[in-house]
């Protein structure tokens, strides 16, 4: 915890922080200094930013490799304009999200069965821990085998993404419940059923959530990849195009949505893990 006398003694902000704190209280200091640091986070991308257009300034890079700053928001505010980039995210969004509503599911029954009974943890997680070895991309062409050049091949390549990260997370967060609490549930006489539902799922619920991070961040990911597979639409469809015509702006654009999207992704399971994990005493 930081006091009083550790804010005044910072070299840069003594002066500033030590007014906060003598007309508010430590508290509001330490406010203070959280929201500078989440200001600070900010600057490498600033930095990056202007590193950037110096080189575009300066002619080290050019349209035909790598345009300008200047030029990839003009071309971003041009398709938000016409209606292709909101198009194309509503698109990949809906992509990404029946991927997770199949894969979650599939991922948390099997983290269960494997964690729960000894046969499943003999039967599952051998298969799984060997299955999650097998590159992703390497699918690929066995999935269009499958599922042919369709929505299904897309969708099933971010599923096969999604099931090992929410599995190996929710397994040993199962595998990590107290035995006690297992046996006070038997004790006081609760089922299979509602053993699962009160003590397994709220003890195995932070590493599912971590599983859930992991999932998003692999399923925007895989999404570059199941969208150069025939694609007709989304946002990796404009990238393919902009890259047949060397329109290096555009697909900076479909680069930096793809970030965006999985940056927002990321934040929004955080705020899950602050409302459904209040309960943990860090929080």
């Amino acid at each position: 915890m930081v006091t009083t006398s550790e804010i005044v003694s910072l070299p840069t902000l003594g002066a500033e922080a030590a007014q906060v704190t003598d007309r508010h209280g430590p508290r509001a200091a330490l406010a203070w200094l959280g929201r500078l640091r989440r200001a600070e986070r900010l600057l490498g991308v600033v930095l990056l930013v202007a590193l950037w257009q110096i080189l575009y300034s300066t002619g080290v890079t050019t349209d035909e490799t790598l345009s300008g700053p200047s030029a990839v928001w003009g071309s971003a505010w041009d398709r938000i304009a016409d209606g292709s980039l909101p198009s194309a995210i509503w698109v990949s969004l809906h992509r990404v999200l029946i991927g997770l509503a199949v894969g979650l599911p599939i991922g948390v029954v099997l983290a269960l069965a494997a964690g729960l009974t000894r046969l499943g943890d003999d039967v599952v997680d051998t298969s799984m821990q060997m299955l999650r070895f097998i590159p992703i991309i390497g699918l690929q062409p066995l999935i269009i085998v499958w599922f042919g050049l369709g929505e299904t091949a897309k969708i099933s390549l971010i599923v096969f993404g999604v099931v090992f990260p929410t599995y190996i997370n929710t397994y040993h967060a199962v595998r990590g419940i107290d035995p006690r609490m297992l046996e006070l549930g038997r004790v006081i006489g609760l089922g299979r059923l509602a053993m699962i539902r009160r003590l397994v799922i709220p003890g195995a619920l932070p590493g599912f959530l971590v599983g859930l991070r992991l999932a998003f961040g692999v399923s925007w990911l895989l999404l570059v990849f199941a969208e150069q597979i025939n694609a007709r639409e989304g946002i990796g469809y404009l990238i393919v195009q902009a890259q047949a015509f060397y329109q290096t702006d555009v697909i900076l654009v479909g680069l930096a949505t793809y970030a965006v999207l999985g940056l927002v992704s990321d934040l929004l399971v955080r705020g899950i893990e602050r409302v459904a994990l209040t309960w943990q005493p860090s929080r």
